[in-house]
């Protein structure tokens, strides 16, 4: 935790470099505050996309529930409050899926930050640069500014009175990939961040405190799919985890199951749901059936472990 010095400089130079302490932009009982992760261009964009920032349409002649966002390149934080009489100090950064190509925005973010917002928890859904680049094989670009998100979360943590040591990361199938492989940086001694410190944000760790992952896709081993990919690491300081998968998803399925081990082996503080059916992409909604009650399960993990304490 920041002391009173540090904490005092760091909000000097937060308005010094444009990201204001005031209230959020964009705010309205319909659309979320938001928040840019950067001061100025995000880190890496070596030329600017082809297409502007916006939805992908459905197919001809069908309509979808789903709302998808790509060409991101301004990537930002969409802030949920929890309600005051709710409020626990807990928090949680939400990474939708969407296979690195667009951000299912709807039932694997916004709906979700409501839904823990119910239980007290201050929720975030992070917009990160999607579609990949061709000059980003290792999906360095959504890296960094999942890793700025942490980071920017925990240094502003007084403003949405939030506890900077009960800050979780949800990640969803790609957004899944993407926490773990933050979570690994975060392990590395020291810390590997993805760019340059560019202010005083970087100061503060990008580790979160808790990790909920919802199944993640692509950690294991291109050639020995019975082994964690080498770049993923699991260590006795990985957050505690909380898991939850439908069975029958056939890419994620066994991801969760051996990250879960790896987990175990460690020591580490882990939970993990397996759901005889849902599919993959189920996020929360009620055609799952069963497989949609996990942020039930979630909650109650968080709360038998501590995260959901009163302020």
């Amino acid at each position: 935790m920041l002391s009173t010095s540090r904490r005092i400089a760091l909000r000097l130079v937060l308005a010094g470099i444009g990201l204001s302490l005031m209230p959020l932009s964009g705010a309205s009982a319909a659309e979320p505050a938001t928040l840019r992760l950067w001061p100025g261009q995000a880190p890496g964009e070596a030329a600017p996309l082809a297409k502007a920032e916006g939805d992908i349409p459905d197919a001809p002649g069908t309509k979808s529930d789903i709302r998808r966002l790509t060409n991101v390149s301004e990537p930002v934080l969409a802030v949920f409050p929890a309600p005051k009489e709710k409020a626990t100090g807990a928090s949680i950064i939400i990474a939708p899926g969407g296979a690195y190509q667009f951000l299912s925005w709807t039932h694997e973010g916004t709906e979700l930050a409501e839904r823990f917002n119910r239980d007290g928890v201050t929720a975030f859904v992070l917009k990160y640069r999607v579609p990949k680049r061709e000059t980003d094989p290792d999906f360095k670009l959504p890296l960094m500014d999942a890793q700025r998100a942490v980071s920017l979360v925990r240094s502003r943590a007084a403003e949405w009175n939030i506890d900077p040591q009960r800050i979780g990361f949800l990640g969803i199938s790609a957004g899944g990939h993407l926490a773990v492989n933050a979570i690994s940086r975060s392990l590395e001694s020291p810390p590997q961040r993805a760019y340059p410190a560019a202010d005083a944000v970087d100061l503060v760790s990008f580790r979160p405190n808790f990790c909920v992952l919802l199944y993640p896709g692509s950690l294991l081993d291109k050639t020995d799919p019975t082994r964690l990919a080498p770049e993923v690491k699991v260590t006795k300081d990985t957050p505690p985890t909380f898991l939850a998968v439908a069975g029958n998803d056939a890419h994620c399925a066994e991801c969760s199951a051996r990250y879960y081990l790896e987990l175990k082996r460690a020591g580490v503080p882990a939970e993990l749901h397996v759901y005889a059916s849902g599919g993959h992409g189920f996020g929360m909604r009620p055609r799952a059936g069963v497989a949609a009650t996990w942020p039930d399960r979630c909650v109650d993990w968080m709360r038998s472990t501590g995260l959901l304490k009163a302020q």
